[in-house]
């Protein structure tokens, strides 16, 4: 059988993006997209793998956004089982979140392209398997996982933005959290966003620059980052492979 991925969205407008939908269906994934906002999760035991995306919640805005109890207690039963798991963003720091670490505000919206760069774990890390380091991340978050991380968890990338851009768990490394939303890095999905999310960017205090700037980045820095994020990809699907052996 196929290997299939459970992709949980959290808006109509942050989809999977352009690059997740090529380089899996490339590598003859099967994606089933769950609309998380608005119909209930199909079950999980039924797919390889769960990727989680971005989204306007806060990891703590149950009140606000009531998926979010639904999602986390998939999630923690999902690693419990230790089974694959891929987080951008929000995904990313859900997945830290019922993993024991603390999120909460960054140092400052990160939004915007900007260089990552690998820690040593993180070079080791079978997930940025043929990465070069520094890399070229698109982000899109004013929450963040917090330093100090839990005991398990091991750093594997940082920027001048954002501590924890990347994390995985000692001994598991088929769990990974991406700060960034290189997913959906491909110019169309980068206007896309700023359009749906006018109001957040225009909250931000270089808002005007954003809006002007953003689109020649992205057509300026998506080579490398559909070149890594293919990478990363094809590295994710060996990764979920080999639990399924």
């Amino acid at each position: 059988m196929p290997v299939s991925f459970l992709v949980i969205q959290h808006a109509d407008w942050e989809t999977p993006g352009k690059l997740l939908v090529q380089t899996t269906q490339q590598a003859g994934i099967r994606l089933e997209i769950a609309h998380i906002y608005r119909q209930s999760i199909p079950d999980p035991m039924a797919f390889d793998a769960l990727l989680l995306l971005g989204g306007p919640p806060n990891v703590h805005e149950e009140k606000r956004y009531p998926f979010l109890r639904e999602e986390k207690q998939l999630l923690r039963a999902w690693l419990a089982m230790n089974r694959p798991c891929l987080g951008f963003c929000l995904g990313h720091q859900l997945l830290a979140d019922s993993l024991g670490a603390a999120v909460g505000a960054n140092s400052q919206p990160s939004v915007g392209f900007t260089q990552g760069h690998l820690t040593h774990a993180g070079r080791e890390h079978p997930i940025f398997s043929g990465i070069s380091s520094p890399l070229s991340l698109f982000k899109w978050h004013a929450q963040a996982v917090q330093t100090p991380l839990p005991r398990d968890l091991v750093m594997l990338a940082t920027s001048g933005q954002c501590v924890v851009e990347a994390f995985s768990v000692v001994d598991r490394p088929h769990i990974i959290g991406l700060q960034c939303d290189n997913h959906a890095a491909h110019p169309d999905d980068v206007r896309s966003w700023l359009s749906h999310d006018s109001n957040w960017i225009d909250s931000l205090p270089d808002s005007g620059q954003l809006f002007s700037d953003l689109p020649r980045q992205a057509k300026l820095h998506y080579e490398a980052i559909q070149t890594d994020f293919t990478r990363i990809m094809n590295n994710f699907v060996n990764l979920v492979k080999k639990r399924r052996e």
